[in-house]
């Protein structure tokens, strides 16, 4: 199969683009294109095979759910028994927005899409091209991140088409995603709302809205053996780059210290890379320091964080060492991605 490859621009939209993306979607198909969150890969999320085939060409578990992403309200009454007033309020302050909601899901919404499970996550996108493509597309588009399975999420085309070119029909270029994390997650079909992945919209916004908002232990840890994955994200290895990962974290001076003391102790023969905030970019030596932002800029810190994983495989580095964050406000998103991608292999200093 030979990928197609589009560049968009998001202020003028091709509507020439839009609707043969629409066409591939609509014969079964999938295609990449932009959100703010992350590239997501998308097929008819009620179509059974094409949601088949997105598993199939990320090499993704079919217990893993997959995202149903919406253009407009209507939309989502078809696919869910019930719109709990809890979603009602999460719709009105974050949609169009780096948000899925969990619902119940209704028979319409095939188990392949969802995972097995009997509920549904969707998301209304703010990114005005994936709203054109699943406007003109007239379904539900399913779209996880468009990339490998285990993989770093692309945040760029480029990320994509080096994960999956020959794989899937067709990418849209939009440019660099905004938030360059994916959507932050939200189950409303218990009794209490509860965060399955933190994102850009941060537990501290969830509460100020909502009050009460319980914390699924695979926000901070490891799922049990056996255990199936409520949302996507949370049950396998995810944003791995092909080398060793270790998060190092506590009292700055003492995790700068404990990443250069770690570099003299690893096998000279290895290629050591060090993701360090700018405020300590300066501090490490024999290594090839990834800069990811300022740790007074928390947004620039998410947008590049898997930029700088996937540079890691670029630049053919074997063992990195990170820094650790506070997990707060969006430190909670960003800590939860890189503890994944490390295995939950972490020093405390």
């Amino acid at each position: 199969m030979k990928t197609q490859i589009f560049k968009i621009d998001s202020d003028n939209i091709d509507k020439t683009v839009i609707n043969k993306a629409a066409d591939i979607i609509k014969s079964g198909g999938l295609v990449a294109f932009p959100t703010e969150t992350v590239y997501g890969l998308g097929g008819d999320g009620l179509n059974p095979a094409a949601s088949m085939k997105i598993y199939s060409a990320k090499g993704r578990p079919s217990d893993n759910p997959l995202i149903l992403h919406i253009s407009d309200l209507s939309q989502l009454n078809r696919l869910v028994t019930e719109i709990p007033e809890t979603a009602v309020k999460l719709a009105e302050h974050f949609w169009p927005g780096p948000l899925t909601i969990i619902f119940k899901k209704s028979n319409i919404v095939p188990k392949e899409t969802s995972g097995g499970l009997e509920t549904v996550a969707i998301r209304f996108p703010e990114d005005k091209i994936a709203q054109a493509l699943i406007t003109a597309s007239g379904t539900p588009i399913a779209a996880p991140s468009a990339n490998k399975s285990g993989r770093p999420s692309p945040t760029r085309a480029s990320h994509v088409e080096f994960d999956l070119s020959g794989k899937i029909d067709m990418i849209i270029d939009g440019g660099p995603c905004e938030f360059g994390l994916e959507s932050t997650i939200v189950d409303v079909s218990g009794d209490v709302p509860c965060l399955l992945r933190p994102g850009a919209v941060t537990l501290e916004m969830l509460r100020e809205l909502l009050g009460r908002v319980d914390v699924d232990k695979a926000v901070v840890s490891k799922l049990d053996n056996g255990e199936l994955p409520k949302a996507p994200g949370m049950k396998y290895t995810h944003y791995s780059p092909s080398a060793d990962v270790v998060i190092v974290r506590g009292d700055r001076e003492k995790m700068v210290a404990k990443i250069n003391e770690l570099i003299s102790q690893t096998d000279t023969s290895l290629k050591i890379g060090v993701i360090a905030t700018e405020e300590n970019k300066d501090k490490y030596k024999n290594c090839e320091v990834l800069v990811i932002g300022s740790i007074k800029e928390p947004l620039t810190i998410a947008s590049n964080l898997f930029k700088m994983l996937r540079k890691c495989d670029y630049h053919n580095i074997n063992k990195v060492f990170a820094e650790g964050l506070c997990e707060d406000e969006l430190g909670l998103a960003i800590m939860n991605r890189l503890k994944k991608a490390a295995g939950y292999c972490i020093i405390e200093v």
